[in-house]
């Protein structure tokens, strides 16, 4: 997108941590907002920190729900017209030993954590291509997709669909009117160890509650990031038609470990390009080519 002046967001988890960072910075940048958030006492919050006036708009949404995202996107146009930046942000930290999962841990982080993004493309991707303006959609992933470690199965392997899904959606879109940012942060200061508050009545037949109940108990560290600083970078990929977005440099070595370590899974010797041409199949990617060639 050349300019976000003016244009509307749609924020989920956007009434508190990284999704309040990114409503705080594209309302100082001229764009109205619609802030989507389960927490009625957090869209409270938010409603009293912002003062963008007409340039707000709430919406209590639980991202699980498909028809309520319907409403919401129809009540989006309503009150601002065309939507042309979707922020899927929402997400629950549920994290424990995978020894104590039960399958409402993995129902759960799997309906919200991807299942809320793939609700929020299915909504708003036909409408974005509709319109047909210059439009961006920004799906919040997680370094432990970068750097699985223990104690997060069903978190990472939601977030790591994240990725996936996104770098597909941006090869795919290609060529269209609509972007895609892949957002991977680190440690930033969040609300996201509240996380046994969220969970619903249907889902508390659970393996880790005494996990969220000590999550409950902690604070984010100090030198975390502010959510603003996650806010700009966010506004920034967007105007440059960023597909990789990730907030810390001090996981540059553990994540290129991690891609070093993938490298020794292939079998020993060079690629026979007789086999390749027989492949059928494309064996590089052109939006990753497309994006070395920018970077040199």
């Amino acid at each position: 997108m050349k300019t976000v002046k003016d244009k509307t967001a749609f924020v989920t988890g956007g009434a508190s941590g990284i999704g309040l960072g990114m409503v705080k910075v594209f309302l100082r940048n001229g764009m109205k907002v619609v802030v989507a958030d389960i927490r009625q006492d957090h869209l409270d919050g938010a409603r009293r920190v912002l003062s963008a006036g007409r340039a707000t708009h709430f919406i209590r949404l639980d991202v699980a729900d498909r028809d309520a995202w319907q409403a919401a996107a129809d009540e989006a146009e309503r009150v601002f017209g065309r939507v042309h930046v979707l922020c899927n942000n929402a997400g629950v930290g549920s994290l424990g030993d995978v020894r104590k999962f039960t399958y409402s841990d993995w129902d759960w982080n799997l309906q919200v954590n991807l299942g809320g993004a793939i609700n929020g493309i299915q909504t708003f991707l036909s409408r974005m291509l509709a319109h047909g303006e210059e439009a961006h959609i920004v799906n919040t992933s997680s370094m432990g997709a970068l750097m699985p470690m223990p104690g997060g199965a069903a978190y990472i392997a939601a977030k790591s669909a994240i990725s996936g899904l996104t770098e597909a959606l941006r090869c795919d879109l290609d060529g269209s009117n609509v972007g895609v940012t892949l957002l991977i942060p680190g440690p930033t200061q969040t609300n996201i160890h509240e996380v046994a508050q969220l969970r619903p009545e249907k889902f508390r037949d659970s393996g880790l509650h005494e996990v969220e109940a000590d999550l409950a108990q902690r604070k984010p560290p100090a030198v975390w990031l502010d959510p603003v600083v996650v806010g700009e970078m966010v506004l920034q990929a967007i105007l440059h038609d960023r597909l990789f977005l990730i907030t810390h440099n001090e996981f540059v070595e553990g994540v290129r470990q991690r891609f070093e370590a993938t490298m020794t899974g292939f079998p020993p010797g060079p690629p026979d390009p007789e086999k390749i041409r027989q492949l059928g199949f494309d064996v590089t990617n052109r939006v990753y080519a497309q994006i070395l060639r920018d970077k040199s």
